[in-house]
């Protein structure tokens, strides 16, 4: 994937987006049966989480959280900590801010960002970039709904549902722990940890 980048035909770009991700994370306490389901069921998808998020980048999958709430009650420090890049919008305290960006950002508070709650502000974020210093300030445009929607249509041909694309692709299908050496995509449901 590093070497080649993606292709529909070899080696395609998992982009998986799981917004509002505080939810599945949910903590449940009990010991009635519905509550004991609950609680397995959100232990698994910080297990699977986890995985995509330290393994999947290497094979092609892209996993953005997305939520309102990044501390560590909402989102797991296990997944959080390890997600490359933090990204926030306005947030009311400090704590809120080190959730999402880390504790560097008390380092650097003009920009905090519990500095844009200013309606000049709205579609800044704060996000550390790579190899720089500091925190940088983006600005995100407001994309009507008409354009929204022309670009959806007109980018549609180039996504596809992966369960589909995993029928078509032929060939025998592995997991080791590392990408397949015959670069074809293996079934989740196959892999092993």
């Amino acid at each position: 994937m590093w070497h080649v980048g993606p292709s529909s035909q070899v080696w395609p770009l998992t982009v998986l987006i799981i917004d509002e991700a505080h939810t599945y994370f949910r903590d449940y306490k009990g010991n009635d049966p519905e509550t004991k389901r609950l609680a397995a069921l959100t232990a698994d998808n910080a297990r699977l989480v986890e995985d995509l998020v330290k393994k999947g980048r290497s094979v092609g999958f892209l996993v953005i959280l997305v939520s309102q709430k990044v501390t560590g009650d909402a989102i797991p420090t296990f997944i959080r900590d390890v997600c490359p890049v933090g990204l926030s919008f306005a947030q009311k305290t400090a704590e809120a801010a080190v959730a999402a960006l880390g504790d560097d950002i008390r380092n650097w508070p003009d920009a905090s960002p519990g500095t844009l709650q200013d309606p000049a502000y709205v579609g800044v974020a704060v996000m550390a970039m790579q190899g720089r210093p500091g925190f940088t300030r983006i600005r995100t445009p407001y994309v009507p709904d008409a354009d929204a929607a022309r670009i959806a249509e007109a980018t549609a041909h180039l996504a596809i549902n992966p369960a589909l694309y995993l029928e078509s692709v032929p060939g025998p299908r592995g997991w080791a722990g590392t990408a397949p050496t015959d670069r074809t995509v293996v079934p989740l449901a196959k892999r092993r940890p």
